[in-house]
């Protein structure tokens, strides 16, 4: 028996993911043939030339090869506080990393996030309620496989958004129910359309569940003010919601003064209790291991039955990966003030974001100037999300202009970007996703190259 496409799951077949599309899947398929390709489609910032941070690689290493230790040169080769983070860690998980590990994660790591929160936000935080994940993505699966039971539950989320939520949404087999950004406000998030949102799903007999928020936002770069955020709770409490909150890039803020706030530390301030699902990884701030797979989700304001289903369905999966779950206590437990390696650790982070900022703004503004485009100024995260204009004349052969665009941007310049329509976009508006992760030197090459190819595309 040959298995067809009309016996698989019609979830799995209705299901997209933009990010890794086609446009994507023709890039890779010109650069086998010598074509070469400046990869704009994803945050992934060590395939565009970030180097990963000396104190992180160093402890990895060795305990990856823990022979390393027993040789006289170690001390000459690596810092003595990598050395003795390493001998830590050892200690906590005697079983190495090639074992299992409990299932919501490694004890000690979990302990450290938790630690990591409250000296964050100055709140108490529960071990109990922390797992480490496959980076934030499969903690966002558990929470939305969990919430949604059948089509008639909804998911607010913001568009322009991830498509890891309406690729969830779909596969789990719920119904997505879109909120827009407001674009001409430099994407900030507007409770009336909130509201309008949840009203129209009501409407048609959608019990909305969640609300997905992104902060700061990916597509949009944009940062929530904490006034916006207050609001949003508000909110969420009304309509007995559940908030979503996806916080991976709370390092990559831009803005000088700009700050970012978690939900946790308003929804504790305010003791409230709202149910909240945080999340974060260490694929992205300054870290940049998209590769290592570590992330954690933090959970507030629910029953211990409910943790300890989530707990059931997490242990399907037996746990995360244990290489992750040391990059996570890495990220939450960076080097002390006096420590060997803070020094060299803290002129890393601060070389990466410092050119993030930069990158950042050199292409906003790039963009900006470009005639038919307006691309507004991120606060913060890892993305552009400019707006194109397209004549409304020319035969796109039935597909968005900003997928063909998309498209001929490849084939011209080697430029890889995502279409606007794969993240969703206000009717009649055209973008396109771009990372601000090239190398520096590389932007005014593909500025000007992307100004060719957009200007070609629309005059012909």
């Amino acid at each position: 028996m040959v298995i067809t496409i009309d016996m698989l799951n019609p979830n799995v077949i209705e299901t997209q993911y933009a990010v890794r599309g086609p446009i994507i899947i023709l890039a890779q398929e010109l650069e086998k043939k010598g074509k070469k390709m400046y990869y704009f489609n994803i945050g992934n910032p060590q395939q565009l030339g970030q180097q990963p941070l000396t104190y992180v690689r160093e402890v990895l290493s060795l305990l990856h090869f823990p022979k390393l230790l027993s040789n006289l040169l170690i001390e000459k080769l690596y810092s003595k506080y990598s050395i003795d983070v390493a001998r830590f860690i050892m200690e906590k998980n005697p079983i190495g990393l090639g074992a299992y590990s409990q299932s919501a994660g490694i004890s000690f790591i979990r302990e450290a996030v938790s630690d990591f929160i409250t000296k964050r936000d100055n709140i108490p935080v529960s071990q109990e309620n922390i797992f480490l994940t496959d980076g934030a993505s499969k903690g966002v699966d558990l929470i939305l496989q969990s919430l949604i039971k059948d089509k008639n539950d909804g998911i607010l989320v913001p568009i322009p958004q991830y498509p890891l939520y309406s690729a969830d949404i779909a596969l789990f087999g719920g119904t997505q129910v879109n909120y827009y950004l407001d674009e001409e406000n430099n994407w900030s998030l507007n409770i009336d359309y909130l509201e309008a949102a949840i009203q129209k799903a009501k409407s048609k007999g959608i019990s909305v569940r969640g609300l997905v928020i992104i902060n700061p936002s990916n597509p949009t770069g944009s940062l929530l003010s904490e006034k916006n955020m207050n609001d949003i709770i508000s909110f969420a409490e009304t309509y007995d919601l559940a908030i979503i909150a996806d916080e991976v890039y709370q390092e990559n803020i831009y803005i000088p003064g700009d700050k970012f706030v978690s939900f946790a530390k308003l929804i504790a301030n305010k003791n409230s209790k709202l149910p909240l699902f945080s999340f974060h990884s260490t694929s992205k701030g300054f870290l940049g291991e998209c590769g290592y797979r570590g992330g954690y989700i933090e959970m507030r304001n629910i029953s211990d039955e409910v943790r300890d289903i989530l707990l059931k369905i997490r242990s399907i999966g037996l746990c995360a990966n244990t290489s992750g779950q040391i990059m996570t206590y890495l990220m939450v437990k960076p080097p002390e003030k006096d420590e060997d390696s803070y020094d060299l650790y803290q002129e890393e982070k601060f070389s990466i974001l410092s050119s993030m900022a930069r990158k950042s703004k050199l292409l906003a503004k790039g963009l900006d100037k470009i005639g038919g485009i307006n691309c507004q100024p991120p606060s913060g995260a890892m993305y552009l999300f400019p707006k194109l204009s397209f004549p409304t004349n020319k035969d796109y052969k039935g597909m968005p202009p900003d997928f063909q665009f998309c498209k001929q941007l490849v084939l011209d310049e080697g430029i890889v970007t995502v279409p606007g329509s794969g993240f969703g976009q206000l009717p009649g508006t055209f973008h396109l996703r771009m990372t601000i992760l090239p190398q520096e030197s590389d932007i005014p090459l593909i500025l000007e190259r992307f100004e060719q190819s957009y200007k070609k595309f629309i005059s012909s």
